[in-house]
């Protein structure tokens, strides 16, 4: 698969789901062990959600953007990881924050995942926290002109 290749997609809740969760339940509740009670949350149906897909395939990549900023939910499946789905999923979800008129950005990043988002313009804040028993650190990102 190649990064041209890949289409994503900007959608709500309802036209998301179908295609989302099995991404999700893939990689955060059977690969990192997360409990599908804290993977579900009730913040999905107030949420952007990208949706990234390969010809022929399914939804191979996603991720959220929150009303308040935060980017969350970042998730590509094994077989897809490492053809550029992570950035091209998180540039959609960074288009449709300055869409919205947002002019920063935060996330929780998992700790082998720092180098993913200082490449795209985060910068660390804070100590390193554990959540669902992953180690993780706080991100922001100022919009507008910036990389």
């Amino acid at each position: 698969m190649k990064r041209a290749e890949i289409a994503v997609t900007v959608t709500d809740w309802v036209q998301a789901e179908a295609l989302v969760l099995p991404v999700r339940t893939e990689v955060f509740v059977l690969e990192q062990g997360v409990p599908m009670e804290i993977e579900r949350d009730e913040l999905d149906p107030v949420c952007r959600h990208a949706i990234a897909r390969a010809p022929g395939c399914g939804a191979i990549g996603t991720g959220r953007l929150l009303p308040d900023g935060h980017i969350g939910r970042m998730a590509v499946l094994r077989t897809a990881r490492g053809a550029g789905v992570g950035g091209v999923v998180l540039q959609a979800l960074i288009g449709e924050a300055v869409r919205l008129g947002m002019s920063e950005l935060a996330l929780s990043a998992q700790i082998h995942a720092l180098g993913f988002y200082l490449r795209h313009g985060f910068e660390p804040c804070g100590e390193v926290f554990i959540e669902a028993g992953i180690a993780h650190r706080a991100m922001r990102r100022t919009l507008g002109g910036v990389r």
